[in-house]
């Protein structure tokens, strides 16, 4: 299903708590309404046992986000690039703790399920990038992938959206770095193996887990975690540098795991590594709490407390510099056990950076005549 809302401002019509039902094979538990919204609907027994029924299963809808332009422009100091291409506006892979879901709080969406089965698709992304390179003036600069929602989610196998974008890039000869769950991303290796030979592309994959079993509660629709580490092999025999990235790392649930992720990555051949810890912010901090809640109730309240020792006793601290590895005695451990275990495996012992300068305009758009003159 695919249409162009004609309102995007208005209240979500489905109740906060949903059928498990319904969402089998979805992150979140509730659809809470956005912190914009002024109505907060509830279910409710209508006398009719209606709750009774088994509902249908949540559909993904896909919708066209009519964006005039694509390059998203930052100043964080906390991330190492100033550009990234989002092709998608929420995440099928449905991760119950993802940092995004609050955005779709401004489409008069929710941040729960409606973040994983309302997804918003940029069909010309290609051409919109195309334009903007071609800007007198441009300035090239390493472009990110999968900086807000992943890049290679499911619906990224048949609307090919990024690899659009990637063509675009690889005949501007412009630097490009993703990051994903997926395996998908081993779909253009045909693009990114002949960009990386120039030092214009690297991927990292995103693992989180080695247990299938919470990988599929946490991350219902990415790749499993053994077919991730099958991407880091696959993408390093085309000569394409490939990373891992261990985000996020949450206190007492999975960050026991971060040196046996570390050291399958590296067997499976990725050059560097780095992580990022939970992040709660706005509406994901109820999310997630109800999630744990769930799947983990005997310890929920420690990972919680944990949480907010490397908060400032906060559920989140929003401050830059710390907001990504947390602060406080906990968040020092794992930063020692972080470089511990990268000098041990001889990870980021060596620089995979991009280059800028083989960055070119070229003479005419794909598929126009070559001017004669």
């Amino acid at each position: 299903m695919e249409h162009t809302p004609h309102n995007l401002r208005h209240p979500t019509p489905e109740a906060a708590f949903v059928h498990p039902g319904a969402r089998h094979g979805r992150g979140t538990i509730t659809n809470r309404a956005g912190r914009f919204e002024r109505q907060r609907p509830a279910a409710a027994d209508d006398g009719w046992n209606n709750l009774d029924i088994k509902p249908d299963v949540l559909r993904t809808q896909v919708l066209r986000d009519s964006t005039r332009g694509i390059l998203a422009r930052n100043q964080s100091p906390d991330v190492p690039f100033d550009r990234s291409i989002n092709p998608y506006r929420g995440c099928e892979h449905g991760c119950v703790y993802c940092f995004a879901r609050p955005t779709h709080a401004y489409l008069g969406m929710s941040a729960g399920l409606d973040f994983e089965t309302k997804i918003f698709i940029k069909p010309d992304a290609a051409n919109l990038l195309e334009t903007e390179l071609r800007k007198k003036g441009y300035n090239p600069s390493v472009i990110a992938m999968g900086t807000n929602t992943d890049p290679y989610q499911p619906l990224e196998k048949d609307r090919k959206i990024t690899r659009s974008a990637l063509e675009v890039l690889a005949r501007f000869q412009h630097p490009v770095a993703i990051v994903t769950k997926s395996h998908l991303v081993t779909r253009d290796i045909d693009i990114l193996g002949p960009m990386a030979a120039k030092g214009l592309a690297k991927v990292s994959l995103s693992i989180t887990t080695l247990d299938h079993r919470l990988a599929r509660s946490m991350e219902p629709r990415a790749s499993t975690p053994g077919r991730r580490l099958d991407a880091i092999r696959e993408l390093k025999a085309a000569g394409v540098p490939a990373g891992v990235l261990f985000a996020p790392a949450i206190p007492g649930l999975n960050d026991q795991e971060m040196e046996s992720i570390l050291e399958a990555s590296s067997d499976a051949g990725a050059d560097d590594a780095g992580y990022v810890v939970l992040r709660l912010p706005l509406e994901v901090k109820d999310l997630f709490q109800e999630w744990l809640a769930e799947n983990t109730p005997h310890r929920a309240g420690r990972i919680m407390n944990l949480i907010r020792s490397m908060n400032d006793g906060r559920d989140y601290h929003p401050a830059w510099g710390s907001r990504q590895i947390g602060r406080g005695p906990y968040a020092d451990a794992l930063s020692k056990r972080f470089s511990l275990a990268v000098r041990r495996l001889r990870l980021n012992a060596k620089s995979n950076g991009l280059s800028t300068t083989k960055f070119r305009v070229p003479t005419d758009k794909r598929g126009c005549q070559l001017a004669l003159f």
